[in-house]
Order: C-alpha cells, then sequence, then structure tokens
C-alpha cells in the first residue's frame, strides 16, 4: 500500500516537473519572439544595418588617422613639443574641468543627502511625500546635462557657472536616487530598535540609518565624481568652461592634432582620478585588508 503511493506521489511529481519545463520553455519561446521585435524596431528607428556600420567604420580610422601627428624618432622631442605648444593653456583649462566637476559633486552630494532620506519608501513620513521627492530626484536626473548647460548658459552667460549648476542639478537626482535604495536595502530591525526606545524620524536617520548606509554613500559619491569629470568636459561644448570648450573650437575648425592632444590628456586625467578613486573606495569599504 505505502510503495502504491509513494509510487503515485512520484508520478505526480514528475508529471508537475514535466508541466512547469514545458511552461518555462514556452516563456523563454514568449520572451525571445517579444526581444526580437523591439530589437526588429529599435534598429529600423536607429538606422542600424550591418552594411552602415560596415561603411562608416572606415571612415573613423580615417578621422582617428587625420588627428594623429606625424612624430619620427630621429626629432622625437621636437614633434611632441609641436603637438602639445598648448599643453599649459590646456591644463589650466583641465584644472578647471576637473575643479568644476568636483563642485559640482559636492554640492550633488549634499542636494542628494537632503533628497535622498523622503525619498525612500521605508523612511517616508508620507507616500505622498515619497512621491514627490521621488518625483523630483527623476526629474533632477533624467534631463541631460548638456540640456540644463544650455539653459544655464543662456541665464547666467558662458563660462564654468554654467557647467557647474548642470553638473550640480544632474548629480542631485542621480546620488538622490542611489542614495534612496541604500536606504531601502537596509537592516530593518535597527530602525526598529531605535523606533522602540520612543525615537522619532530624525533620532532613527541619525542613529539607525546612517551607520549603515554611510559607506555606500562615499562610494557613490566617488563614483559620480569620476562621471562629473567626464561630462564637464561635454557640457563645455556649449560654452559652460572647461576643456570641453577649447575641444569643441578644435573640432571646429578641423585643428586636427590638437583634438587628439586634448583628448589624450582628458583620457589620462580621468584613468588616474578613476584609479585614485577606486583605492579610496577599496579603503573605506575595508577591501585592502583582505590583501
Amino acid at each position: 500500500m505505502q510503495a502504491e503511493a509513494s509510487s503515485a506521489q512520484v508520478k505526480r511529481f514528475e508529471e508537475e516537473f514535466a508541466r512547469l519545463r514545458k511552461q518555462q520553455r514556452l516563456q523563454l519561446i514568449g520572451f525571445a519572439i517579444v526581444f526580437l521585435v523591439v530589437f526588429k524596431f529599435a534598429a529600423d528607428i536607429s538606422n542600424f544595418t550591418p552594411q552602415r556600420l560596415a561603411a562608416g567604420l572606415p571612415r573613423i580610422g580615417e578621422y582617428l588617422s587625420f588627428t594623429l601627428p606625424e612624430i619620427r624618432l630621429t626629432s622625437l622631442f621636437g614633434d611632441v613639443a609641436y603637438w602639445y605648444y598648448g599643453f599649459f593653456r590646456w591644463l589650466g583649462l583641465l584644472f578647471d574641468t576637473i575643479l568644476i566637476a568636483l563642485m559640482a559633486t559636492i554640492f550633488g552630494a549634499i542636494g542628494g543627502f537632503i533628497l535622498c532620506f523622503a525619498a525612500s519608501r521605508n523612511l517616508a513620513p508620507h507616500f505622498w511625500v515619497y512621491f514627490v521627492f521621488r518625483r523630483l530626484a527623476e526629474i533632477a536626473r533624467t534631463v541631460p546635462e548638456i540640456v540644463y548647460a544650455l539653459i544655464f548658459v543662456v541665464s547666467f552667460g558662458i563660462g564654468p557657472f554654467a557647467g557647474f549648476l548642470a553638473l550640480s542639478v544632474h548629480a542631485t537626482g542621480a546620488l538622490g536616487k542611489l542614495f534612496a535604495e541604500a536606504n531601502e536595502n537596509l537592516d530593518e530591525r535597527q530602525l526598529e530598535g531605535v523606533r522602540a526606545t520612543g525615537g522619532n524620524w530624525f533620532e532613527v536617520i541619525r542613529f539607525a540609518v546612517l551607520p549603515q548606509v554611510l559607506p555606500n554613500f562615499i562610494t557613490y559619491t566617488l563614483w559620480r565624481l569620476e562621471l562629473s569629470i567626464r561630462s564637464a568636459a561635454i557640457v563645455g561644448f556649449v560654452g559652460a568652461g572647461g576643456i570641453g570648450q577649447e575641444l569643441y573650437h578644435a573640432i571646429s575648425f578641423n585643428y586636427y592634432e590638437d583634438v587628439s592632444a586634448i583628448v589624450l590628456m582628458i583620457i589620462l586625467t580621468i584613468t588616474m582620478i578613476d584609479l585614485i578613486c577606486e583605492k579610496i573606495r577599496h579603503r573605506i569599504i575595508g577591501k585592502e585588508s583582505l590583501h
């Protein structure tokens, strides 16, 4: 009797397992069809075809070849010096770009810090507070930095101040979202402990939330600094100051060798800052102590 019952259970299990496998296969096929349809529409809208890609790639190589200077071993230092004739001026503009990005990141982190607690579902005192602050963060980060830069250039004139404001607004929205998500992933037991002792909302934030999320906040801020430096070089294209303005001038007037010199300086600068920020992040999270 027990053997028959056991055999019936095994049979039901196998039937249920087969049904689930069939259901998963059908779902996978359905998702694949939807993906292919969406991909086809996306390719049509973006005019993507292998033929266009194959035809355009050589042109990229041609343009890059125009920007590279002629450097000979027999006159290496002279050719490099001629290539970087504007080195000190470009270095000053690059330093301005870094300072713009740094100030924008600091103010963006402050703005994101102010937004994030009310924009966290588990910390907002009311749903409407959460909804309003979450939407504010979305508006701030959804509009591209270059659009903000255009608005602020018209309002405040050409120069670094417009770039600083544009990057600050976007950084506020981006960091506000990242900080809020860190808040929503924290350990709720510490919040309940502070509330159980009669702590108010501010005390909950101070003693239960910040000790848990502060390392994440610092990590996200350093990551945002790296992005802000890249963005600061772009907003300069619309007159928002920094090295981007000089790069736009070189591209517009076909000063090919100037383009490659400035781009190389930007790449090396961002690489160095990435390495420094990575070192700081590892020290903050204690990763270096594991080596």
